[in-house]
């Protein structure tokens, strides 16, 4: 199984990117699928997470400005980042819980895209 993200880049303070993921392989299913990020010299953080039914989970810094969205059908997740501040700074990581059958289930990384927000 694979994670692979797209749509990191680099943008001005207050402007707009769209980060993709899609998991790849041999899928049964998957479950919360969400971003993380991790800062230079920080811990990696909770961005935004969807549950399969659809539940969103944001982390406080991102309420009002980042959305994520989910395609069951086609195991990809986004998240539509706008208002980005310099603080948004970070390589953000794709990850999922995927199930391989019905009884075995492990969380899964992409390797990471990096979003850059600067004048």
């Amino acid at each position: 199984v694979q994670l692979v993200e797209s749509g990191g880049g680099e943008v001005q303070p207050g402007g707009s990117l769209r980060l993709s993921c899609v998991a790849s392989g041999y899928i049964f299913s998957v479950e919360d699928m969400g971003w993380y990020r991790q800062a230079p010299g920080k811990e990696r953080e909770l961005v935004a997470l969807m549950s399969k039914v659809g539940t969103p989970k944001y982390a406080d810094s991102v309420k009002g400005r980042f959305t994520i969205a989910r395609d069951n059908a086609k195991n990809t997740v986004t998240l539509q980042m706008n208002k980005l501040e310099p603080e948004d700074t970070a390589v953000y990581y794709c990850n999922a819980d995927v199930r391989t059958s019905r009884k075995y289930e492990f969380n899964d990384w992409g390797h990471g895209t990096q979003v850059t927000v600067s004048s």
